[in-house]
């Protein structure tokens, strides 16, 4: 009988804060691994902005600012959007989708 590998093994490498050395190694299953080491939940709406940041970094090769994301966010929520993006990731844009979407940590922002 084939064991499967473990996730944990799977894992790209990360740095001292969890961000991914490398955002091309991030696929879904990371994902889910990420946003668990962040005690979230993943549904649909957060799915929405992870795809949305991926989307964005293969077309530019630099990590969404939230503006952009919140800008996203807005055409399915409309005003509330930037309320919206806290709720789902309640930490941060920075501390927790920036993470969970596989973004190396932005340099420039110390917080989301």
């Amino acid at each position: 009988m084939e064991q499967t590998p473990d996730i944990a093994t799977l894992m790209p490498e990360r740095d001292a804060e969890g961000y991914l050395i490398e955002p091309a190694d991030w696929n879904e299953a990371v994902a889910e691994v990420l946003a668990r080491d962040e005690n979230i939940e993943l549904s649909d709406e957060h799915w929405d902005v992870i795809r949305y940041m991926r989307t964005f970094y293969d077309e530019h090769q630099v990590t969404a600012d939230a503006r952009f994301a919140i800008k996203h966010l807005a055409e399915r929520v409309g005003r509330d959007a930037q309320k919206r993006l806290f709720v789902l990731f309640p930490y941060g844009y920075v501390k927790q989708a920036c993470k969970i979407a596989g973004m190396r940590r932005p340099r420039n922002w110390s917080t989301g």
